[in-house]
């Protein structure tokens, strides 16, 4: 069994229940409890805020958007093995309003010993409020922190995972178990480090579950340890995020590299090429024989054969901007952009990378599935979890790039 407590719905100061202990206190890291998916905790006020990118990195934005969606923790998740039947987490999330409208459920999922054993809907967040999604003024509208509470569980020993909301930011504040419950860190386990870099598509805040995120899909199918990159509107080559993966600890690095660029209409082809070329070069200089996967974009209909941006119509649906003639030379389309992707891995691998592969994206979400992408760019949870599926079978096979020889 599972709720959520809001204290302000009750309209009093919220109270341990008796037969509970203030826990762990998750403002600062602390060695019982592994951080999995979470690079780093800035102190805030309220709480810590969990970052998925590190403090230099965040320091070279220019964007205020990448370092909000780097602090929604997509992937990421708290691990501990304890023997308490109940499990509390008090945190403060933020999430995105538009005309009203939080367009997008977000959730927490308890996972005990691999199994999904609860999820709860966050219904009081703190809420970045715009009037539509094209208007840069905000209002920020504050709440008091919630209060996930998980029971029942089964007495013993047990590996648990609390999955943070993946399209909301998390300031931690503490953790609660039964009163005398033991808790650790999990033992150093086995599994191979999966490093993911993509867009809002990786990111996936169109999910209903955390865990319903397609790379998430894929690394609780495979049994891989998954540290996930997608940022959404944000995948652009940049040399922080090339850097960033050249330093995380990685056993397979996969790459989905595009529809942004298309999105934003941020490169034409000169600046393209090398861009996919420099963050190579810059990951294999951490991971010189890590296998890679190159990911090309899924099916976006309005920009596979013309250029961005891209922008939401008044329906919401995702259509390409329309330009003249003469800017078109270099312009990047989703079909041009595969093509450059194949010929950078063919020419790669024949300067001798034999780890290094291409997959065209239409292989994870094709022409057959676009009754799941709703809006013409971002698939529902329906089209994630195909994705997963499919990537699984794709690289995960034991003659796929991420497979293991069979003994």
């Amino acid at each position: 069994a599972c709720h959520a407590r809001h204290p302000r719905s009750h309209g009093r100061p919220r109270r341990v229940p008796s037969g509970r202990v203030s826990g762990i206190d998750l403002r600062a890291a602390d060695p019982r409890v592994r951080l999995a998916g979470i690079v780093d905790l800035t102190a805030m006020a309220r709480g810590s805020l969990t970052e998925r990118l590190p403090a230099w990195a965040r320091a070279q934005l220019v964007d205020p958007a990448i370092g909000f969606v780097s602090s929604m923790p997509s992937g990421g998740r708290l691990e501990f093995v304890t023997d308490s039947t109940t499990i509390e987490l008090e945190a403060v999330f933020t999430r995105l309003e538009y005309g009203g409208v939080t367009p997008h459920t977000a959730t927490i999922d308890l996972v005990v010993d691999g199994e999904v054993a609860g999820s709860e809907a966050l219904t009081a967040t703190d809420v970045i409020r715009f009037p539509d999604r094209t208007s840069l003024d905000f209002e920020m509208v504050h709440t008091d922190p919630s209060v996930i509470r998980f029971d029942g569980l089964a007495a013993g020993r047990k590996h648990v995972e609390v999955w943070l909301a993946q399209n909301a930011t998390a300031m931690l504040r503490e953790l609660r178990l039964d009163d005398n419950a033991t808790v650790e860190a999990p033992p150093p386990s086995e599994r191979r480090r999966w490093v993911h870099y993509g867009s809002s598509i990786s990111h996936c805040m169109e999910a209903e579950h955390p865990t319903g995120t397609w790379p998430a899909v894929a690394a609780r199918a495979a049994g891989v340890d998954l540290y996930s990159l997608g940022l959404a509107g944000q995948c652009q080559l940049d040399q922080f995020a090339a850097r960033t993966i050249r330093d995380l600890p990685a056993d397979l690095i996969s790459l989905k590299l595009g529809i942004n660029v298309v999105n934003a209409d941020s490169m034409r082809e000169r600046a393209f090429v090398p861009a996919v070329h420099g963050l190579l070069d810059t990951i294999r200089d951490g991971h010189p024989d890590t296998p890679i996967v190159v990911i090309s974009p899924i099916i976006c209909p309005a920009a596979e054969d013309h250029s961005g941006p891209t922008l939401p119509n008044l329906d919401g649906r995702f259509d390409v901007v329309e330009r003249p003639d003469e800017l078109t030379v270099g312009a990047l389309s989703l079909e041009r952009i595969r093509e450059l992707l194949a010929i950078v891995v063919v020419q790669r691998r024949a300067a001798g990378d034999s780890n290094l592969q291409y997959l065209h994206g239409h292989e994870l979400f094709g022409a057959a599935d676009v009754d799941d992408l709703p809006d013409g760019l971002h698939p529902n949870s329906a089209g994630y979890q195909r994705m997963g599926e499919r990537f699984v079978s794709y690289a995960f096979a034991p003659s796929g790039p991420f497979g293991r020889p069979v003994a």
